[in-house]
């Protein structure tokens, strides 16, 4: 069964929730506990396939899994209590819709369901979700080359995740400074920063529990954040072993971050002069690239395509064929 398929056949069995009027008869029906946790669950189920095989097939799955959530609130009867949970779905489902929008690289749909979930968040008055958007919007402003944008909306984050008490959550909060940070070439800055991630992650254990959202966040993520700060800052070979460990570190049910991991390597070796091991590992990521469908690995595969183009090597220009092959039929310039 191919990823296409299995993708299908899971959005299948998350999307069947169906609570709602009852056919044939014009009462609502009752919305309880058992309810939510259903609609919990078929959210639960998007970020597990999300994590391992991008934002591209996911998305028009949580954009209905979205759209029931509403229709569930505006046609049927719950207490205020569920009420409110029903809510927070809503800003919590348009906040993962953004972030599959974001991973597919369509920025412009992603802001507009990030500011719905901070819309929700607002409205409920609820931190939590709150920065879990400032976080994210923090994290694509620097995407964008927007990198004092995204150190103002991670430092507006941080204030709000304070009074949690929770150090991953705070951790990685400091890694999208440290990132933001390094865009801006305040290298001595994004190392503190960095520093401080490594050492709240450490106590995580001595600390609430991370949310969630935030389960992606550990050693791997770390050493990934490392390795962009490096090569942000021009520091290319050393870049490559963080790099390395990151992809090592890195547990297989994140297929996309791995697929990323290991395209950014690539990168990083060709920019540190090491042409053939760059080649040779972006051409091995291409089957690796099989079951994830990501506009951001996508993109950085032609960052990779269009690097080994000004080579004059003979493996440069055996993989910018190969490279170029895949991303012509990714439609991606």
């Amino acid at each position: 069964m191919d990823r296409r398929t299995f993708v299908a056949d899971t959005i299948g069995v998350a999307a069947g929730v169906a609570v709602g009027p009852r056919e044939g008869v014009g009462i609502p029906e009752a919305v309880g506990t058992a309810h939510l946790l259903e609609l919990r669950e078929g959210l639960r189920s998007l970020y597990t396939l999300d994590d391992a095989y991008g934002g591209g097939d996911v998305r028009s799955l949580a954009v209905r899994h979205l759209r029931r959530v509403r229709r569930i609130i505006n046609t049927s009867d719950y207490p205020d209590t569920v009420g409110r949970q029903l809510q927070l779905l809503v800003g919590e489902t348009a906040e993962h819709c953004a972030w599959l929008y974001y991973d597919a690289d369509e920025q412009d749909t992603a802001r507009r369901y990030w500011g719905e979930a901070l819309t929700t968040a607002t409205m409920l008055h609820d931190a939590g979700l709150q920065i879990l958007v400032l976080v994210s919007l923090s994290m694509q402003a620097s995407h964008e080359g927007r990198p004092r944008d995204g150190h103002d909306l991670a430092r507006a984050a941080h204030s709000l995740a304070v009074p949690f008490g929770c150090p991953a959550l705070l951790s990685l909060i400091a890694a999208r400074e440290a990132r933001a940070l390094a865009l801006m070439k305040d290298r001595n800055s994004a190392r503190k920063r960095l520093a401080d991630s490594m050492r709240m992650v450490d106590r995580s254990g001595r600390g609430r529990p991370a949310p969630d959202w935030a389960a992606f966040h550990g050693p791997a993520e770390l050493d990934y954040a490392q390795g962009l700060l490096y090569s942000d800052t021009g520091h290319h070979k050393a870049a490559v072993p963080f790099l390395r460990a990151a992809l090592a570190h890195q547990d297989r049910s994140y297929g996309r971050n791995r697929a990323l991991y290991r395209m950014t390597l690539a990168r990083s070796l060709v920019q540190a002069g090491e042409v053939d091991e760059g080649a040779a590992e972006a051409v091995t990521s291409l089957t690796h690239l099989e079951e994830v469908e990501s506009g951001r690995v996508n993109r950085r595969v032609a960052d990779v395509r269009d690097l080994l183009r000004s080579v004059d090597a003979v493996s440069a220009r055996e993989a910018t064929e190969e490279l170029t092959e895949y991303t012509e039929l990714k439609g991606v310039v």
